[in-house]
């Protein structure tokens, strides 16, 4: 069977900048944060006391207040975002038994976990919600996506970590270049911003602590980065048969064209050293692809802010590439953003095909002290123009779990 190339024709999100993809590419350009000091729960314990969250999200009134009873926010973000995301590729007739769904998401529902085990232990058995399982297990976004946009073909869900979302959609594409699907939605959503999961990565010390500075709190590949900041939101993808998208005239952000996915088998949270896990997940996207690695120019980088992987990708990133990674272009997307764990994938390669199409990337903010061992270019002063042909996103997550995703700019 001859294989399939895959475009991707929608975008649609929701995410602490802003409730839009246009609108959230706008923002990073102008190198604007959504991070902020917490107000949603009480935060005296805790030594992390900022995060990425999103704001002034009618939920009720979206969903209603009967259907919103019955999902968690997680999966009402996923609906939001696809919802826009098949508005804008004004997806409208299509064979529903060849759309599929594939969903990445890190935790799933924690905030009604939480709410139903606070009230298991205070009221009792008979007081669980009946919803409790429906509404928390992590793949019910993908079935309530499938539920309400008729979409019968492969469905499920991914998690690995803060890879979810970047395993769904390379899992989409080739889904779609195999033949299973002419048409997939490909989605990551999380909204774990909670005490519990905050006192949780706290603990760990993987947060940073600046609270003083929510703003320039993460500062990926600085000197002087201490933790990620936690965060949340959605982005769905539509992604075509390239055929189909040209039968029904539809507009093409970019191709994609490899994937890779490796595990790191070393550790539970640490990356392998030298990043040998991530440079062979680059590697294989970049070999999957077709391509060599000189000519991929941009690199959307998992960029967490932290002191291990930030040192790891950038090792990670020689190794690929050799004497041609000082001449890629590198951002982090979670300066601006936070990391919104199993949503991130989803997030980033929606800025990639965005920084495609336009022709630009954003900068990375906050890195004002460049860190010796993070000696690539990271982009950290402004907008810069990039007519892009190749480009990569990494997503690597605790487990020792790496998937790149490559596109390629439509012609």
């Amino acid at each position: 069977m001859k294989e399939k190339r895959v475009v991707v024709t929608g975008l649609g999100t929701i995410n602490p900048l802003a409730h839009s993809a246009d609108e959230t590419w706008q923002k990073l350009c102008q190198g604007n944060s959504g991070i902020k000091k917490i107000t949603s729960f009480d935060t005296e314990d805790l030594a992390s006391k900022i995060a990425g969250q999103v704001t002034d999200f009618n939920h009720k009134e979206y969903f209603g207040r009967k259907e919103s009873r019955k999902m968690d926010m997680f999966t009402k973000y996923a609906l939001y975002a696809t919802q826009h995301a098949i508005e804008d590729a004004q997806l409208k007739n299509f064979d529903e038994d060849n759309m599929g769904v594939i969903t990445g998401t890190g935790i799933g529902g924690m905030v009604t976990y939480e709410n139903q085990h606070k009230r298991f232990l205070e009221r009792g058995a008979r007081r669980v919600s009946p919803y409790f399982i429906p509404k928390m297990v992590s793949n019910m976004a993908a079935g309530q996506i499938a539920i309400r946009f008729n979409a019968r073909a492969i469905n499920f869900n991914v998690t690995s970590a803060c890879a979810s979302s970047a395993n769904a959609i390379g899992e989409s594409y080739r889904a779609i270049k195999y033949g299973e699907a002419d048409v997939m939605i490909a989605a990551g959503t999380e909204a774990s911003v909670t005490a519990f999961t905050v006192a949780g990565f706290s603990i760990m010390r993987a947060l940073s602590t600046r609270n003083d500075e929510p703003e320039k709190a993460s500062r990926p590949f600085d000197k002087n980065r201490d933790g990620f900041v936690l965060s949340e939101g959605a982005a769905t993808l539509i992604m075509e048969n390239l055929e189909h998208a040209k039968t029904r005239g539809a507009k093409i952000y970019a191709e994609v064209v490899g994937y890779g996915a490796t595990c790191d088998a070393y550790h539970i949270t640490m990356p392998a050293q030298k990043g040998k896990g991530g440079a062979r997940a680059m590697s294989n996207a970049i070999e999957s692809a077709g391509i060599k690695p000189e000519q991929v120019q941009y690199v959307n980088a998992h960029g967490t802010s932290t002191p291990l992987n930030d040192k790891s990708e950038t090792d990670a990133i020689k190794l690929t590439f050799g004497d041609h990674a000082y001449d890629l272009k590198i951002n982090s997307s979670k300066s601006m953003l936070g990391h919104s764990l199993g949503a991130a994938g989803a997030l980033e390669s929606m800025i990639v095909v965005q920084s495609i199409k336009n022709g630009k990337i954003h900068p990375t903010i906050n890195l004002t002290t460049p860190d010796p061992e993070c000696d690539l270019d990271y982009n950290p002063q402004k907008t810069i123009d990039l007519d892009i042909k190749y480009a990569l996103t990494n997503s690597f997550g605790f487990g020792g779990h790496n998937a790149t995703i490559a596109f390629k700019k439509y012609e």
